[in-house]
């Protein structure tokens, strides 16, 4: 089954998930697309499609002059469909990420937030229906212990480049970044092995030995 011509977020949201984009960023030869740090859904259930805007941040143990100056710069200059990534070195100093800087987000057309550090205001996040995946929760806020130094930069998580514009998608099953140079190839290949695997499962359940359809289809 050929892929359609152009396959939009709300497709992608519909029929990839992390491991099937995983998979093929692997036979293209990007073996390092996931962090393997745990990174795990905060506030919703379901896969997250978005596209990168990035945020560096640091730990600080001073009186920031201009507290959260770089993070609500960032959060204003959202568009539909970002995801903001925030790379915060998976420190648990406080909660980078909460209900107000969700509703801002949201408001702006963001649709979610990845995390490499901690959240806070779970249930209130989750009210909002907006996603959260992040290394774990902190009740402290991030006023003079953390704070953004750097917007639309490459960052690093576990070893892993995001870059602003960059293709995202996160699911319980992990966080997988596909790079803008390749991601027609990588979702027309996803859109087809998802396909595949369909059809590979669809076989199995009725009767095929699990060898035989691997043998006929080529997928596991």
């Amino acid at each position: 089954m050929s892929a359609p011509q152009e396959i939009t977020i709300e497709m992608m949201r519909e029929k990839l998930y992390a491991a099937v984009v995983s998979d093929v960023l692997d036979a293209l030869g990007y073996k390092n697309q996931s962090p393997r740090v745990p990174l795990p859904p905060q506030t919703s259930e379901g896969v997250l499609v978005g596209r990168c805007k990035t945020t560096q941040w640091e730990d600080i143990d001073f009186e920031d002059p201009s507290p959260y100056e770089l993070e609500l710069k960032a959060i204003d200059a959202c568009q539909a469909d970002d995801v903001l990534i925030c790379a915060a070195n998976g420190s648990m100093h406080s909660g980078v990420w909460g209900e107000l800087l969700s509703t801002a987000s949201k408001n702006r057309g963001c649709i979610g937030a990845i995390i490499h550090g901690a959240v806070r205001d779970i249930s209130k996040i989750k009210a909002l229906g907006f996603a959260v995946y992040a290394s774990g929760r902190c009740v402290y806020d991030s006023m003079n212990r953390q704070r953004v130094i750097s917007i639309d930069e490459p960052v690093q998580i576990d070893g892993v480049t995001f870059c602003s514009g960059d293709l995202v998608i996160a699911d319980e099953d992990g966080v997988v970044v596909v790079p803008q140079e390749i991601e027609e190839t990588a979702i027309q290949n996803a859109w087809k092995k998802v396909h595949d695997e369909n059809v590979t499962r669809d076989a199995i359940i009725n009767g095929m030995l699990a060898t035989e359809a691997y043998k006929k289809y080529g997928v596991l």
